[in-house]
């Protein structure tokens, strides 16, 4: 990857060095808490929660090292982490998460879909820790599917969230203090499955990912958080593969998404609580990263109510007929905030539907009076071979997307029209568009 760049003081690259510069991974005393030692049988059939629970106080005890998990299936409830507590799972070591919801209780303050609730536990979380890892070549494997957490996705029956969703905001537009917003138990708002809130100096390096209930990986008000060399497989409604939410001093690096949502998707928050909060994610940096199936490669949105800025993409490669979109903004007059300066640069796209789409029209559109700002993007050589449209991008009449420059990208294969509406101070330069058969066809019967 070429990553050893000297930008003039004009590029709006020339902050990134500092960025990373203060972005460092955390350390962990030479002490191994292997959690065979506290009882864990790695047989696939143990509940091992007791002995997580065991190894990750003992190491909090004394200051902190490695909770260990060598090579084997375990079961496991959910795994709390403590500040300087580093959970190190092996090669050939997998460990796989409890089906059934009441594993999860009790309830613990948590985001959802950018909202505060009491809810189910995530599967591997910290809160308010310091100096906190997951590693090691292992797996996490959440065990949700077709017959597990993912069908409350799906609306028309018993256990469908949309009731619980629908409260749930509303209750949050109201006012209700989050500790009052109650559910787990009985309710179906499904948990992330690896999340750090309130969380300082956190590493997610080298595991493996899959069959996660929602969010695969979710830092949330969280500062100094680097994922690195991670594979998330999951193929869920909204498993998303990582979303930084109202956090700040990020990088995600070296990383493989295969997803049934948006690969990458930075946030800040939604309508109320988010502008409540008033947390930005800022300095994001993505780079070296691989992408397949998911609705977006790399995503701002859309609960972005307490605003994103200073977004840095480059050295990435992502390629989908399953994937919808390559670089992604959604937002819109519900959600409000602002989003400013994203640069990319050395994104390469092999087949994808819109390969630049901003859409300030997303959902609820103009219904709403918080009109997003959206400002100051570059996107610069971005190859793409096969898409639907070279730019799908929409702002609304009160606010248009400002500050959009193009440059020296080659688009091929595009099978129609770019989409622009509402789009000020749009700037292609050195940029082909080669349309593909069935655009040619179509502009020549026209």
């Amino acid at each position: 990857m070429a990553r050893n760049r000297s930008p003039r003081p004009s590029d709006p690259w020339h902050r990134l060095p500092g960025i990373l510069a203060g972005i460092r991974a955390p350390s962990f005393p030479d002490c191994d808490f292997p959690v065979t030692d506290f009882g864990a049988l790695g047989d696939g059939s143990t509940n091992a929660a007791t002995a997580f629970r065991a190894a990750v106080d003992a190491s909090a005890k004394v200051g902190g090292g490695r909770v260990v998990v060598h090579a084997g299936d375990y079961l496991s409830g959910p795994i709390h982490l403590r500040s300087n507590v580093n959970l190190h799972l092996e090669d050939g070591a997998t460990v796989r998460f409890l089906q059934g919801p009441e594993a999860y209780l009790p309830v613990v303050l948590t985001r959802w879909e950018g909202v505060e609730p009491m809810n189910y536990s995530p599967f591997v979380s910290a809160c308010g820790e310091a100096n906190v890892a997951v590693t090691g070549p292992g797996t996490l494997d959440g065990q949700a599917g077709p017959d597990h957490w993912w069908p409350w996705k799906r609306g028309g029956h018993s256990q469908s969230q949309k009731p619980d969703r629908d409260r749930l905001f509303s209750e949050a537009d109201a006012g209700v203090p989050a500790a009052e917003r109650v559910y787990g138990g009985g309710h179906y708002l499904r948990p992330s499955f690896v999340q750090f809130d309130g969380c300082e100096n956190v590493l997610v390096e080298g595991v493996t990912i899959t069959n996660s209930p929602m969010w695969a990986i979710h830092p949330v008000l969280s500062h100094n958080f680097i994922t690195r060399g991670v594979r998330v497989q999951s193929a869920g409604p909204n498993n998303d593969g990582c979303n930084p939410e109202s956090s700040t001093d990020v990088l995600i690096e070296d990383s493989f998404f295969d997803t049934g949502d948006d690969c990458i998707a930075i946030k800040s928050g939604r309508n109320a609580d988010g502008r409540r909060l008033a947390a930005p994610s800022e300095r994001v940096v993505i780079r070296g990263c691989r992408m397949r199936a998911g609705h977006g490669g790399v995503t701002i949105g859309s609960e972005v109510s307490g605003s994103v800025r200073d977004v840095y993409v480059e050295d990435t490669e992502m390629s989908s007929p399953h994937l919808l979109r390559g670089i992604r903004v959604k937002a819109n007059a519900m959600r409000g905030g602002v989003i400013e300066n994203v640069v990319v640069r050395d994104v390469e796209i092999g087949e994808t539907g819109s390969a630049i789409d901003i859409d300030l029209q997303y959902e609820e559109g103009a219904a709403g009076v918080h009109l997003p700002i959206v400002r100051n993007l570059l996107i610069e050589r971005l190859i793409v071979h096969r898409a639907r449209h070279a730019l799908f991008v929409r702002g609304l009449p009160e606010a248009p997307v400002r500050g959009l420059v193009v440059r020296d990208g080659t688009f091929h294969a595009v099978s129609r029209a770019s989409v622009l509406e509402h789009v000020e101070e749009l700037l292609f330069e050195n940029v082909a568009i080669n349309p593909g058969e069935e655009q040619r066809l179509r502009e020549a019967e026209q």
